[in-house]
């Protein structure tokens, strides 16, 4: 092998190891695919920002948003080469290197949001964390539940849903994932596979008859239009992952890291006030067009979902010591 590709090949083992990220710290780029003018895309300049502002200039970072660098795989490739340096997405993308992460997003299983951020400061699931970071060289900066992201899930169907026994036989459309298909078909539901650029037009031709959503999307996918039943259940709740390249953000002294924690911290109390704010908007903006917006009792959904993962732990199918982690952040009286 000649002399220049040896060259080569150590700047390309220097980059992936980060023996240049100290000196290329002072500017980072984040990708994420919202529009910039969304609510999220909004919150994500917005902790560019106050990242900036923090730390008076040292830290800046340069916001790429709609997958104008790529999307998932190729941002998920480039965060852990450390091209780009920061990508906002929920934790189950993390399952790409630690399968156990699927199940932070388990259906019908937290009490509510607070229970599931309790789960997520786990001993269980930080030891998950800590297994990324070596295999993959991505960390977590902050915490992911406090970025509130949906802010809620909904069903949205073709015909009122006002109880367990109506999810029986309906042909609800699913993104690719066994956990979910899993749990809807043990829920009485008839699954249905597509892609969510096919869901509108399959709404309409009947192909199904309900699909899943975070709230916030159902007015710009125009859902409500070809199913104009919205049904609030809180399959889960969801949150956004600040996935960073680990050894820029080791590379970093203390005292930037708790600056931008700082600065993380300080949008995440803000995002959950000003996501609500938007999601309520479209909600009214959809009432005015006839759309009916109701609330599920979800309490049989959650012991009909406990007996499928007593019967998948029985199996060897959850993560060893995932529902015990589940019922010991559980809040009891007392």
């Amino acid at each position: 092998m000649n002399r220049m590709k040896w060259s080569t090949l150590a700047v390309v083992a220097a980059l992936a190891s980060g023996f240049s990220f100290q000196a290329a710290a002072d500017t980072w780029r984040m990708a994420h695919k919202m529009p910039a003018d969304s609510v999220e895309g909004v919150i994500f300049q917005a902790v560019a920002d106050r990242i900036a502002e923090k730390t008076n200039g040292k830290v800046t970072v340069q916001v790429f948003p709609n997958e104008q660098l790529g999307k998932d795989d190729a941002i998920l490739e480039q965060l852990q080469m450390g091209t780009v340096h920061i990508y906002p997405e929920g934790s189950s993308y993390l399952q790409k290197w630690v399968p156990e992460m699927q199940f932070v997003s388990a259906p019908f299983l937290f009490d509510d949001r607070e229970h599931w951020s309790r789960f997520m400061a786990s001993d269980l699931v930080e030891g998950w964390h800590e297994r990324i970071e070596t295999e993959a060289g991505i960390t977590v900066i902050g915490d992911s539940t406090a970025m509130v992201r949906g802010p809620y899930r909904v069903m949205v169907a073709k015909k009122p849903v006002e109880s367990l026994d109506d999810i029986s036989g309906l042909r609800l459309r699913l993104h690719p994932d066994e956990l979910a298909a899993a749990a809807w078909r043990h829920l009485g539901a008839e699954v249905r596979t597509l892609g969510w650029t096919e869901v509108y037009e399959s709404l309409g031709r009947g192909i199904v008859e309900a699909v899943n959503s975070p709230i916030a999307l159902v007015e710009p996918m125009r859902f409500y239009e070809v199913a104009p039943h919205v049904i609030r259940h809180d399959e889960y709740p969801q949150g956004l992952a600040f996935m960073a390249n680990a050894a820029a953000w080791n590379g970093l002294d203390e005292e930037t890291r708790a600056q931008i924690l700082e600065a993380y911290d300080e949008v995440a109390a803000e995002s959950e006030a000003d996501t609500m704010k938007v999601a309520n908007a479209s909600v009214e903006r959809m009432k005015a067009e006839g759309v009916n917006f109701s609330k599920v009792d979800t309490s049989p959904f959650v012991a009909r979902m406990m007996e499928l993962y007593e019967e998948m732990d029985s199996r060897g199918e959850l993560p060893e010591g995932f529902l015990k982690a589940v019922a010991e952040t559980r809040q009891t009286d007392g």
